[in-house]
């Protein structure tokens, strides 16, 4: 059997795996090992992270992550088996030990079994999980998507670098089942020539669920990392409650299908943040819309609210289908304290209320855009990221004007007075 590893990605993930190990879920990892690393007997996806576990580095509230670390020295390959989710999205996604990404494998680009079918590639019917079978493989180097294979790290001469594998799995059409109505993918190792099995892990490890010098190491070095990454995402000078491109998104599992503008928001009492802009039109696949269905301008979108300070949580979030929308086909958010609104304010249905959070912390508020078609592009946030062109400028009426307003002036006069 393959020598235990001894450290997992310097300190943060030699803390992630002290945990694991004293739970049972993984052996311990090294950063660079002489040949791949599989568990042993442990269970694969051990951890997760959403809005509630392991909510770091800005994640989407209407999205789950789950994270398996890898090591693949020349030759190895991760064999996995799962089942096309009922949900608007869900990708394969590797990333090395900075954070950043190595290669993005998505929906509609992995080819169903034989017999079966993929529901993001066309519009389909309602389909039984046993003809939504697929397969993939993560290889180390050069991948062919066509084959369904998606580049991990590759070896180092003999050393086979820490990496992870990440799913992600958005608005599944049952809100409680955050995997989409499926078991996560199944996994063999191919490693040294043997073939190793693993299910996923029943219960997911939670940092949450545990107390001590163990749990304390683990936060902090988490601290630290997303610290480091996320603290330089937006430009020092950006203006308060205007949205613009970050600086960088490196070192924060950034999903390759997914692009964002931000701004910066401090509280004052008696002042709330009013955001509004043109909604893009999706597939509403809690309504039963095929995630592929033609015509949209977008997979996905969202405003999220976040504290500016790690470990970057999201404090909450918009999705698109729980977003109001005007006749004019606009969206017009209130970012607001509780106390802040009265009870016809936050049941009008022409305003989507985002919770303020903490009111002694800065935040950043994302717009997310997902998956563009071409004719939406020129329009969306990818466009202006991959020319460097000022969101203003580029996104029309879909960029979100954001202002601050007396709270006084918003109940006495409306939003329509917080622009004038």
């Amino acid at each position: 059997m393959f020598t235990q590893l001894k450290k997992f990605v310097g300190a943060i993930t030699a803390a992630v795996t002290g945990v694991l190990i004293a739970t049972s879920a993984v052996p311990a990892a090294a950063s660079a090992a002489p040949q791949g690393y599989a568990p042993g007997p442990g269970c694969v996806w051990q951890l997760m992270s959403n809005s509630t576990d392991l909510n770091v580095a800005f994640p989407d509230a209407d999205a789950t992550y789950w994270v398996l670390p890898y090591a693949l020295g020349p030759g190895d390959s991760i064999r996995l088996s799962g089942t096309y989710p009922s949900a608007r999205y869900f990708s394969l996604n590797t990333y090395g030990t900075d954070f950043d990404t190595v290669d993005t494998l998505r929906d509609n680009q992995i080819r169903p079994d034989a017999g079966s079918v993929n529901p993001f590639a066309a519009p389909v019917g309602q389909v039984p999980p046993a003809q939504r079978r697929w397969h993939a493989t993560v290889v180390p180097g050069a991948a062919d998507h066509s084959r369904n294979e998606i580049r991990g790290l590759p070896a180092s001469g003999q050393n086979a670098p820490i990496g992870f594998l990440i799913i992600r799995v958005y608005v599944p059409d049952d809100p409680n089942s955050p995997n989409g109505g499926v078991p996560l993918p199944s996994v063999t190792f191919s490693i040294a020539g043997q073939t190793i099995p693993a299910q996923p892990c029943a219960t997911p490890f939670n940092p949450g669920d545990y107390n001590g010098p163990i749990a304390e190491a683990m936060k902090k070095v988490f601290d630290d990392a997303i610290e480091g990454a996320a603290s330089g995402a937006f430009p020092g000078n950006s203006p308060e409650a205007t949205f613009v491109n970050p600086a960088s998104t490196s070192g924060l599992f950034p999903n390759g299908d997914n692009k964002y503008i931000g701004s910066l928001l401090r509280y004052q009492p008696g002042r709330v943040a009013v955001i509004r802009g043109k909604a893009p039109t999706y597939p509403d696949t809690r309504a039963g819309v095929s995630p592929a269905a033609p015509g949209k301008q977008l997979r996905y979108w969202s405003m999220c609210q976040n504290d500016k300070a790690s470990p970057y949580p999201v404090v909450a979030c918009a999705s698109d289908d729980r977003t109001n929308v005007d006749a004019s086909g606009h969206y017009t958010y209130v970012v607001a304290a509780p106390s802040d609104l009265t009870a016809a304010q936050a049941a009008d249905t022409d305003l989507t209320v985002i919770p303020w959070g903490a009111t002694g912390v800065d935040k950043v508020v994302f717009l997310r855009n997902m998956l563009p078609s071409s004719k939406f592009y020129p329009n969306s946030v990818q466009a202006s990221q991959a020319t460097g062109a000022d969101p203003v400028k580029t996104m029309g009426d879909y960029y979100p004007r954001a202002t601050y307003c007396a709270v006084e002036t918003l109940r006495s006069a409306g939003w329509q007075a917080c622009y004038s």
